[in-house]
């Protein structure tokens, strides 16, 4: 899978994550761990990356719908 302008940032500056490719808007998905967002967050706005757009999904009670939050920062 390619891999966008933003990801190979992030493995140069040894950030776990993992692109998940593109949207139909050409705007690069990755997938972080929860547990790290909050620094990942803070290493972005340190260098100069002021918006962010979260989206997570989860199961509304086990093998049920699936429920999904976008949030913007």
């Amino acid at each position: 899978m390619q891999q966008g302008w933003l990801s190979n940032w992030l493995v140069k500056h040894e950030v776990v994550h993992r692109s998940l490719g593109f949207h139909h808007r050409g705007i690069e998905t990755l997938q972080i761990k929860a547990e790290d967002w909050d620094s990942i967050a803070v290493i972005l706005y340190v260098y100069g990356y002021n918006y962010l757009r979260s989206q997570c999904a989860y199961n509304v009670a086990p093998g049920g719908s699936l429920a999904s939050v976008l949030c913007s920062t």
